[in-house]
């Protein structure tokens, strides 16, 4: 008697075989070396990383302004030729997002990421005399990078500290080893190329717990930046350096009954699936007014999205939130790794339900206190709340925002919804009547970051943040009017 498969096994075997049998292959690549290329400024000792960094360090100090422009230059485009290298290595080390929209957000990493013109110096003159205010390097950076977007924050941060002249040491997160480490290598390669050190970043084999613990006592760093989970946030914060804190988000949508619905439909689902809602800036839940709610569901279904009834929302709950008891004692619910980043139809499958790769996103109608609408998924589950007034919508996001204060979204033609919005979330991005990476550059105006330090203040980072003030007195003397 034949055995009875599960369609969902049988589809899950399908894919494995179109993807040409990625499962069990063995990897081209190391945390060390990139088909059979050994990979510069990979460490297996930390102590040993930050004393190169230091010499990379060292050696900037010494270059010219127009020098380190050059590497930077050289950077950016190292990483427009080999862009689909580190989008495809993103996607399969971590199995998260997806290869085009990693793509993108490389390219836009070297098109958008300010360099050595962010850096600029004030001059004051008065009756007594001249102060210069200059912006200087901190020394050697210490900074911890995501497993979301790995590569696209290591190259991002190295712009910037590079521009600020900075040397850098970097503990990547453990599930991004080998594609954080490629872009270290890259930068080095720049570097090189460009008349600078040969080692200017560096970065360990096995970045660990206690590798980052050494990094965030080291007597030769002097910066600190981390771009991460609420918990390493709290650990490098706690360390008594200078710490810039880039933290989680969990960003509200408001549309109120005077948007564009359709174009707020298209939106909202092109934001909330950009790599499968990995970025910390993308939609997490809506809360929609009751006259347009039915009308931007219909667009969010013609944008690629599955609506799922309520029965199989909270069937998805265990699958995608996992029970874990903490250090008190007390259950709390955990984003489940395995469907962080994971494409739509995926999620959809572990329910039972087969869909095609058109649908990019599971939308479902919920009360406030569900799950999806409290926690941070970084998955493409998109939870709506009807509301009846912008009072209403508001007072709920604000409270689903949990004060992270990262970036909150709204879409209305009534300037003071959009103000009184604005006013009460206070968040460091603040996206109106466009997707959510609009607000990192992504078809909107302004520089790009993957670093948003929220908690820290610094907001929107780059080269300028990873300097520090310097003031040089002149008494009396040129002032020349």
């Amino acid at each position: 008697m034949a055995q009875n498969i599960p369609v969902a096994e049988i589809r899950r075997i399908i894919e494995n075989i179109i993807k040409g049998m990625d499962v069990g292959r063995t990897p081209d690549y190391t945390p060390q070396e990139y088909k059979g290329r050994k990979l510069i400024g990979i460490f297996s000792d930390m102590n040993e990383a930050i004393d190169a960094a230091e010499k990379g360090y060292r050696a900037v100090r010494d270059m010219t302004v127009e020098q380190r422009e050059k590497i930077i230059s050289e950077i950016r485009r190292l990483i427009l030729a080999e862009a689909d290298n580190m989008a495809e290595l993103g996607v399969f080390e971590t199995g998260m997002g997806k290869v085009e929209h990693k793509r993108l957000k490389h390219i836009l990493v070297a098109e958008k990421t300010p360099g050595t013109e962010d850096i600029t110096s004030v001059a004051k003159t008065g009756d007594n005399g001249l102060t210069l205010i200059e912006m200087a390097p901190f020394g050697v950076v210490g900074a911890i990078t995501p497993s979301t977007n790995p590569s696209e924050t290591v190259l991002c941060n190295s712009i910037g500290m590079i521009a600020a002249g900075n040397g850098v040491v970097f503990n990547p997160h453990p599930n991004a080893i080998c594609t954080s480490n490629y872009a270290v290598d890259l930068v080095n390669r720049a570097s090189a190329a460009a008349g600078g050190p040969e080692v200017l970043v560096c970065s360990m084999v096995k970045p660990t717990m206690e590798s980052a613990a050494i990094m965030q006592s080291h007597p030769k760093i002097k910066l600190l930046v981390c771009t991460g989970g609420p918990g390493v946030v709290k650990a490098v914060l706690s360390s008594g350096k200078k710490a810039i804190g880039a933290g989680a988000g969990n960003p509200p949508v408001i549309v109120d009954d005077t948007a564009d619905i359709r174009k707020a439909g298209k939106d909202i689902i092109d934001g909330c699936t950009f790599d499968n809602n990995l970025p910390c800036i993308a939609e997490k839940e809506v809360f929609a007014f009751r006259s347009i709610a039915d009308e931007l569901i219909s667009e969010m279904q013609r944008n690629g999205a599955y609506l799922i009834t309520r029965e199989q929302a909270e069937r998805l709950i265990p699958v995608v939130l996992k029970e874990k008891t903490d250090k008190s004692g007390k259950t709390v619910k955990t984003v489940s790794r395995d469907c962080v980043g994971r494409d739509a139809d995926v999620l959809l499958s572990k329910i039972g339900i087969n869909v095609g790769k058109e649908i990019r996103c599971i939308i479902c109608e919920t009360e406030f206190e569900h799950d999806f609408v409290q926690h941070e998924l970084m998955m493409p589950i998109l939870p709506i709340v009807r509301v009846d007034n912008i009072e209403e919508a508001i007072d709920l996001a604000v409270k689903a925002e949990h004060g992270n204060r990262h970036t909150a979204h709204m879409h209305s033609k009534n300037i003071d919804n959009l103000s009184a919005f604005a006013r009460a979330v206070e968040t460091t991005i603040f996206v109106k009547n466009a997707p959510s990476y609009a607000g990192i550059g992504f078809g909107g105006e302004g520089h790009t970051t993957f670093t948003i330090a929220g908690p820290t203040g610094e907001g929107i980072t780059s080269a300028k943040s990873f300097t520090r003030q310097r003031r040089c007195v002149m008494a009396d003397s040129f002032r020349i009017i």
